[in-house]
């Protein structure tokens, strides 16, 4: 709820006139400066004598060089910013993923190029706000599967042939990923896996595709992508309930276009817990010997397979963990790693067909970020702090090789593997002690011109040391060279910068044809997705305050289960969102550690009173004193918890108000926070019945968001485990929806910043 505070009549008049017309400037200027501050931004603009122009591109936290031929006005991507990276076709080709699309880059050196087909820049697609846009990819290298969105919650997901670029649509309607991407390829590039609406579909690559059936005689059964792997040697596994499938490689190729899919395989084995594949996860031995389940991302269980199972004693993980990583060796060792606070935490098994045992090590990598060598006796490490070389198998630390943030790392072969920084993608060679480097691609520039020589080579500073290219070959290291002055003008052409005050760009890149007197841009072709766009759908922004953009207060209720609250966390600590968090004393009591995981976090945390008791019910009797009580006892719950204190904000259990509750809480100090929209997530299955309502997926609960919302609007979320169960929860596609607001403009702020307007 939205309070109206009115000033005294002599300070209402005093804010008329000058010093009103000032502020009202100023909004407006604040207003186009925060509504683009995040837009695509160009600089270090340079014209050959050739009509060659090279520029530098800025998104977010990323940036790009390109070079342009004015005379056709084609674009080409010349650095490549390797935010995840993949290594295909036999190792010859690297897949680098970053802000402005997915390039291909030769392992042997090269400069980047864009996959044709593929939503990238330098093909005329504008960035995404966000997470990164994900793929996934055959390792033979022929083909990509990506989701293209045609709403805010759904998608379609697209295979792209990448020999020749040509497009083939796998399916309609698939839910925007929430985390992992919905698609596994098996190790042989002949088969691929998806899940959609709860269900698991199978696609073979066959010689004639148009061959394939329809998706409804292609599904596995129920699930999502976390029910399947493969492993090693190419076998396929489900696991469903308690029950693991598994379906032997030579079997899965040839007898699943025959007729039903488990039919080919074989129960492996029935576990004494069940399997959820919405919160669980779960790794296949390699020796196939045994399986590790993480719970909810609470804790795991080790299950040895075979005739005499045996499990491993539960082990409880803290209530906010990150990079959750899992290396397993065919010789039994079995290294669990996650973030904590920043820190790294492990645990460390020597597992055979009879025995477990628990390995002590005070050895701890500098992240839990991680990959095993092929050959199983090094490991690489890497993160913000570094590049680490590892022994896995005496398990200590053999160099750290890099002190400077790492983004991503590929093993090439035993004794090869791929790095890449914000500077350089690049090979190094831990056979000899000094770890040589060898340049593949270049990641970004601190400066970059052209070399005042006839040959006019595109030149790249990185540090001190100077690159060169002739806009086709590697990247070079260069010495003794000469960068030509900058200029703006060739014989046929000039360019320039136009600031924009909104739209996708903070600037436009213009260019004055001399010869027939016309002025355009140089992306005025490129376009962006209409389903998170103003501009193109024609939508007005719905503000209410000027020099405001749309601002939506996202809020999470904690009634007694913690479950989805680390997710939650670490969604809005990436995006750098601070938001707020009803709790109530029942939650506090139970939750110590996740209580004060929220407010180590910097949340502001605001009371749901003290138990969840629905005021609408018969049985109590509402007055102002059981209402004053309960509040204050909850903030003496949360004082007694974290030594902090409750923001004086709540909303009464489950949204259930009366015009005495508010009054009364209104008496006590509080300000009562009403929902703007309910997305209904709090409807169990059990409820569905019994009200005869139907449930929402969340990937609709959050186009009914996008279609609701407005300046100041309170948007409910809620947290933990419904008793009546569900299939899927709106807090586990969080990254979804915060995609979607931030792609249409909105800022997301606390309850305190829209209620006390």
């Amino acid at each position: 709820m939205t309070e109206s505070f009115k000033l005294p009549a002599k300070r209402r008049k005093s804010n008329i006139g000058y010093t009103k017309l000032i502020t009202l400037i100023l909004s407006i200027m604040f207003f186009f400066s925060i509504f683009n501050l995040f837009g695509i931004n160009f600089q270090d603009i340079n014209l050959s004598n050739d009509d060659r122009l090279i520029f530098r591109t800025d998104f977010e936290d990323q940036h790009a060089i390109f070079v342009s031929q004015l005379t056709d006005m084609s674009m080409r991507q010349l650095t490549a910013y390797p935010e995840k990276m993949y290594l295909v076709n036999n190792g010859r080709t690297i897949l680098s993923i970053g802000r402005f699309g997915a390039m291909r880059i030769p392992a042997e050196g090269g400069l980047p190029s864009a996959i044709p087909g593929y939503p990238s820049f330098s093909n005329g697609d504008l960035p995404l706000r966000g997470r990164l846009q994900d793929l996934s990819a055959s390792s033979d290298g022929r083909w990509v599967l990506f989701i293209e969105p045609v709403s805010s919650g759904y998608g379609r997901l697209v295979m792209i042939d990448m020999s020749n670029g040509s497009r083939r649509l796998i399916s309609e309607r698939i839910e925007l990923p929430a985390s992992d991407f919905p698609v596994k390829w098996s190790p042989d590039s002949r088969f691929f896996v998806y899940a959609k609406g709860g269900r698991l579909f199978y696609f073979p690559i066959l010689s004639n595709l148009s061959a394939i059936t329809d998706e409804r005689f292609r599904m596995i059964g129920p699930g999502t992508i976390n029910s399947v792997s493969w492993g090693k040697q190419g076998d396929f596994y489900y696991l469903t309930g308690n029950t693991l499938y598994n379906v032997i490689n030579p079997e899965l190729f040839t007898r699943a276009m025959y007729g039903d899919f488990l039919s080919i395989g074989n129960s492996k084995a029935v576990l004494p817990i069940s399997f959820d594949s919405n919160f669980d996860r779960y790794w296949i031995a390699p020796d196939s010997g045994s399986i590790l389940m993480n719970k909810g991302e609470k804790g795991f269980f080790l299950f040895l397979l075979g005739e005499n199972q045996t499990i491993l004693p539960h082990i409880t993980l803290p209530p906010v963990t990150e990079n959750f990583n899992v290396i397993w060796s065919t010789s039994g060792l079995l290294t669990v790693l996650y973030s904590e606070k920043n820190e790294t935490k492990i645990w460390r098994f020597e597992i055979t067909k009879n025995s477990v045992r628990t390995i002590n090590t005070e050895n701890i990598p500098l992240s839990a970020l991680g990959a095993l060598s092929p050959n199983e006796t090094k490991a690489v490490f890497w993160g913000t702090k570094g590049l680490e070389l590892w022994d896995y198998t005496e398990w200590r630390r053999i160099s750290r090789i890099s002190d400077t943030p790492v983004l991503s790392c590929i093993w090439v072969n035993n004794t090869h593997f791929i790095s890449g920084n914000p500077r350089f993608i690049e090979e190094v060679n831990t056979s000899l002690s000094s770890y040589p480097r060898r340049r593949i691609c270049l990641s970004g520039a601190d400066e970059i011109g052209f070399e005042d020589a006839t040959t006019s080579r595109i030149l790249a500073r990185i540090g001190t040391t100077w690159y060169a290219t002739n806009g086709s070959s590697s990247w070079t290291a260069v010495n003794n060279i000469r960068v030509r002055q900058i200029s703006f003008s060739s014989d046929k052409f000039r360019v320039f910068l136009e600031p924009q005050s909104q739209g996708h760009f903070q600037n436009t890149l213009m260019i004055r044809n001399l010869q027939s007197f016309a002025t355009s841009s140089l992306t005025a072709r490129h376009k962006a997705n209409n389903v998170f766009t103003q501009e193109i759908t024609g939508e007005e922004p719905r503000l209410r305050l000027p020099g405001r953009p749309m601002q939506i207060a996202l809020c999470f209720d904690l009634y007694d289960d913690d479950t989805g609250l680390a997710q939650v966390l670490t969604a809005l600590r990436r995006y750098n969102i601070r938001a707020t968090f009803f709790l109530n004393g029942e939650f506090i009591r139970r939750n110590p550690q996740a209580t004060n995981a929220i407010v180590e976090a910097g949340h502001e945390a605001a009371s749901l009173f003290y138990a969840p008791i629905d005021f609408s019910d018969t049985r109590y009797r509402i007055t102002e004193g059981f209402i004053s009580q309960g509040l204050a006892r909850n903030e003496d719950e949360f004082n007694k918890i974290t030594g902090r204190e409750l923001t004086i904000i709540w909303h009464p259990p489950f949204y259930r108000s009366t015009a005495l509750i508010n009054s009364a809480a209104a008496a006590a100090g509080y300000l009562t926070a009403v929902r703007s929209f309910d997305p209904g997530d709090w409807l169990s299955k059990e409820d569905s019945l019994r009200l005869n309502m139907r449930q929402i997926p969340p990937s609709e609960m959050i186009e009914q968001i996008m279609s609701n919302r407005q300046h100041g609007a309170v948007i409910p979320i809620r947290l933990g485990l419904l008793p009546g169960g569900r299939d899927e929860y709106l807090f586990q596609y969080i990254e979804v929806l915060l995609d979607a607001l931030i792609r249409s403009g909105c800022e997301i702020v606390t309850v305190s910043s829209v209620i006390r307007r």
